[in-house]
């Protein structure tokens, strides 16, 4: 038999697996299909979650994706790692399972109930190389280890968060620091995070700087590294 060019068996199932965790928790774009039922897609969900590996979708009772519940179905996420242009932006992950209730929730707007269902993972594969084009299975038990909740994605995403939704709140961190008027600071920015650091840039008057502020520990899981955030930073991060 001959072997089949697109696998890659020789890749390390940690390395597989730290990757595959961090295109799911950092997503370009996210298709969501269930085979023989037409009507379902991501857009019937209300947006991607990462549940610790597993692709949670939030939707409402009677919804295409709710009626679906018990069925096959495949999610592909395309790779949002790196700037725009990286090469890394071509990594797709595939993950198959059963679709699953995983619990529920009500909007706060209009008290409507929500439903998270979940792809509860049975097989995942990770392509990556020129156009995705090299394929490697990824083992489950080393996907789902929780030694990736504090993967590369989660720290990207983590990291884009603060500097599009908390701006306000770093520029009043970097004036109590540095005793800079808050109205001249211009801009700050995270970057470079890690389990035990982070970056913190900013530009005032006198010109840009950086500082890497290093945690008193490092964190474990991703409620430990918000709350070291919100200690060193001084925001709602």
């Amino acid at each position: 038999m001959t072997a089949d060019p697109t696998i890659r068996p020789q890749l390390d199932p940690r390395e597989a697996a730290a990757e595959a965790r961090s295109i799911l928790a950092c997503p370009a774009s996210v298709t969501l299909m269930v085979p023989g039922r037409s009507g379902v897609g991501a857009e019937d969900g209300l947006g991607l979650q990462d549940a610790q590996g597993t692709p949670t979708f939030l939707c409402v009772p009677g919804s295409g994706l709710a009626a679906a519940v018990g069925r096959e179905a495949v999610v592909t996420v395309r790779s949002g790692l790196g700037p725009s242009a990286s090469k890394e932006r071509a990594a797709v992950v595939t993950i198959t399972g059963r679709l699953e209730v995983t619990g529920n929730d009500t909007c706060e707007c209009c008290a409507e109930p929500r439903l998270f269902v979940s792809v509860v993972p049975r097989a995942v594969a990770l392509c990556s190389g020129p156009d995705a084009a090299e394929r490697t299975h990824v083992p489950l038990a080393e996907y789902a280890a929780a030694g990736h909740a504090l993967n590369r994605g989660f720290l990207q995403r983590s990291s884009e968060h603060a500097n599009d939704c908390h701006q306000d709140q770093l520029r009043r961190s970097v004036s109590a620091a540095t005793g800079t008027p808050v109205g001249e600071v211009l801009g700050v920015a995270v970057s470079d995070l890690r389990p035990g650091r982070v970056t913190l840039s900013w530009v005032d008057p006198q010109g840009a700087h950086r500082s890497v502020l290093t945690f008193p520990r490092t964190a474990r899981t991703p409620a430990e590294l918000g709350d070291l955030l919100r200690r060193e930073l001084g925001t709602g991060c």
